[in-house]
């Protein structure tokens, strides 16, 4: 399975999802949420979780727009 993680996402940015994890809670939050459906996707996708492909499908966009709002904090500044 292909890994989704942020670091694995964008490598380029490790140094500044790093800081902004330490220093601003609201990257964090939306960090932890993040990686929460990854995490929820990867056992869905592994079987070890069963649900309908419309949950599924429900998790994958939520996790494609935390990871563009991730995204956009990153490389605002």
């Amino acid at each position: 399975m292909e890994k989704h993680d942020l670091h694995h996402e964008f490598p380029e940015l490790n140094q500044k999802i790093h800081d902004m994890k330490t220093h601003d809670h609201h990257f964090r939050k939306l960090f932890d949420e993040y990686h929460d459906i990854n995490n929820s996707i990867h056992s869905m996708e592994s079987g070890a979780q069963h649900v309908k492909d419309e949950v599924l499908n429900e998790y994958r966009m939520k996790r494609v727009h935390l990871k563009d709002e991730l995204y956009q904090m990153l490389t605002s500044n």
